[in-house]
């Protein structure tokens, strides 16, 4: 009966580590993040068009 409980606060502990690790990634990549505004269209150069011949 006592392992179950420990048990269950590791398991609880282990969901708390997973939670906050997704936090920080999707921080991470918020931070990131280009704003659409700042990309632009990828146009291939004169090279790479005239290879394709």
């Amino acid at each position: 009966m006592q392992g179950e409980g420990s048990a269950s606060r590791g398991e609880q502990a282990e969901a708390a580590e997973r939670e906050a690790a997704k936090q920080r990634l999707l921080e991470q990549a918020e931070a990131e993040r280009v704003p659409v505004e700042e990309t632009t269209r990828a146009v291939p150069g004169r090279r790479w068009r005239r290879d394709q011949r």
